[in-house]
């Protein structure tokens, strides 16, 4: 819900994609459309006309785009979800967030905001 609350609080429509991949990887994993197993993204958002947009740019960059919802539906790539920094591809990512729960997870929940307290995994 919180992609929910940024869109009310800037009064723009908000499309979430990119939480849920590590930048390394966002540099480094593209692959040209049609690769097996290419990465893919779920984007969700509301506004039809800048979801297009955004799932264009995710194509362009090397990743597939998955179609998540609404952003009321955006829970389902948070932290601890099984969707989250999985690199999955279309199928897979579509599935996961099917199965994602709404129980909030110690990931998804920030208690230590601390300069160098996240580490990714390498």
């Amino acid at each position: 819900m919180e992609s929910v609350w940024v869109s009310e609080q800037i009064g723009r429509p908000v499309i979430k994609v990119f939480n849920n991949i590590y930048a390394k990887r966002l540099l480094e994993n593209g692959a040209p459309k049609g690769t097996a197993n290419r990465i893919a993204l779920p984007v969700a958002g509301n506004d039809a006309s800048a979801k297009k947009t955004v799932m264009g740019l995710v194509d362009e960059i090397g990743f597939e785009p998955v179609d998540a919802g609404p952003p009321t539906e955006s829970w389902q790539q948070q932290p601890g979800t099984p969707v989250y920094c999985a690199d999955l591809d279309a199928a897979s990512v579509a599935k996961a967030l099917v199965s994602a729960s709404p129980e909030r997870t110690t990931q998804w929940t920030a208690t230590d905001q601390s300069p160098g307290s996240f580490e990714a995994p390498a």
